[in-house]
């Protein structure tokens, strides 16, 4: 048997057929440390906290001599595999800026495909440098759309404030918008009357135009989204025996309505009565208070107005028609236009901070119910309206949208 050294450097025969390490007696060198000290140096703070006793690297005692604020970091062991910490940090970036690199071409795909901007569209719309807003709108029917006859002959009613809605919304404050009386025929035309009686193209049409497939089949018309829905009704004096619940009960009769108007064609399909068209209801209410003509036929919001204002001299009826009548405002053929009204319509009805629809109708319409018992004059909630495409960042998206029932 072989003597163990004195300094412990050998192994027993014991300890080398059992594979186990020989145990270092107390006071005695770790590996390293031994390695260093046959070099001719000392082990510093550096070893201590690097090796253990079997020269095998001590992850906590590193770790709090990094916390030290020292600066030296163990070197990885050749042929270890373990890739350094700058490798992994720059295959990490690499793998960022990829992805953020995907995300900028996505983004500018869509941006350049996408819809046209808000701006893009008023330039397209030919609003930009443009001083004035051109509207026909009514001039004869109250609470909707009526004009003073005599001081500065200015407009009032709920077609007005919708009117100066979408324009503000287009950049036009209401020093900057024209109202021109428009008739019903002119509607589809877009051409009103200026202040020296000449016919003048208007930019907008607010005028209680419906909309209707055959109308919107006509290349010169370009409806928005809804603004008011209503349904068409009678009046007749108050006096009439019983009550008219439907056009039926018209027949013979003669009745006035408004000439090229969805209640003249609803009229001519239901009876045979004697039908005189006109250009301005006022003068169909004024035949039926002269006797003229026995009842006059059109949307209820329409005639809602005669009545109230008529002390009990005018009876309103409802004839239970399912049709709804659907106001929208006409842009004609300028499409970027229509985007630009549907965008304000859409702000209006969506936002509920945007109370300007709700004032119009508080306003204008509401006054009007009490002389109009048991006749739906107009829906008190503005239609449903969904967002045109507009090309927007996500978080400026920042109104609900809804589905909208089909009708």
């Amino acid at each position: 048997m072989t003597e163990k050294p004195a300094d412990g450097g050998a192994q027993t025969e014991e300890a080398a057929a059992s594979g186990r390490r020989p145990e270092r007696e107390p006071g005695s060198p770790s590996g390293a440390e031994a390695v260093r000290r046959e070099r001719g140096r000392e082990p510093d703070d550096r070893s201590r906290y690097e090796d253990d006793e079997y020269g095998h690297e001590d992850d906590d005692r590193r770790d709090r001599w990094r916390d030290d604020d020292h600066e030296y970091r163990t070197p990885e062991p050749p042929g270890s595999g373990v890739r350094p910490r700058r490798v992994r940090r720059f295959r990490l970036a690499a793998w960022v800026m990829l992805i953020l690199a995907a995300v900028v071409v996505g983004v500018s795909v869509v941006w350049v495909n996408g819809p046209p901007t808000e701006a893009e569209l008023r330039e397209k719309a030919g609003l930009f440098n443009k001083e004035r807003l051109r509207i026909g709108v009514k001039s004869d029917t109250p609470g909707i759309a009526l004009q003073e006859q005599g001081g500065r002959r200015i407009f009032e009613g709920f077609d007005i404030q919708i009117a100066y809605m979408v324009a503000a919304d287009l950049g036009f404050p209401p020093d900057k918008v024209d109202f021109l009386a428009i008739e019903t025929e002119d509607r589809a035309r877009m051409q009103a009357l200026d202040d020296n009686g000449r016919f003048v193209k208007v930019d907008l049409v607010v005028a209680t135009f419906s909309v209707t497939p055959a109308r919107k089949a006509d290349p010169s018309v370009g409806f928005s989204t809804p603004y008011l829905f209503t349904e068409q009704s009678v009046v007749t004096t108050s006096d009439h025996p019983g009550s008219i619940t439907s056009l039926g009960q018209l027949e013979g009769k003669k009745v006035c309505t408004l000439g090229t108007s969805t209640s003249e064609s609803e009229l001519s399909r239901a009876t045979r009565a004697v039908i005189t068209g006109k250009n301005l209801l006022s003068d169909c209410v004024q035949g039926l208070k002269d006797g003229e003509f026995d009842a006059v036929t059109t949307d209820a919001a329409l005639l809602a107005g005669f009545v109230a204002q008529s002390d009990g001299k005018l009876r309103h009826h409802d004839i239970a028609l399912e049709k709804t009548e659907m106001w929208a405002v006409n842009v004609g053929s300028n499409n970027a236009l229509r985007t630009l009204v549907d965008l304000s319509l859409y702000r209006s009805y969506a936002d509920p901070h945007d109370q300007r629809w709700e004032q119009a109708y508080r306003t204008h319409l509401d006054p009007l119910l009490s002389a109009s018992p048991r006749v739906n004059v107009a829906q008190a909630e503005q239609p449903c309206a969904l967002p045109p495409p507009v090309r927007r960042w996500p978080w400026e998206r920042t109104l609900p949208v809804q589905e909208c029932p089909s009708r």
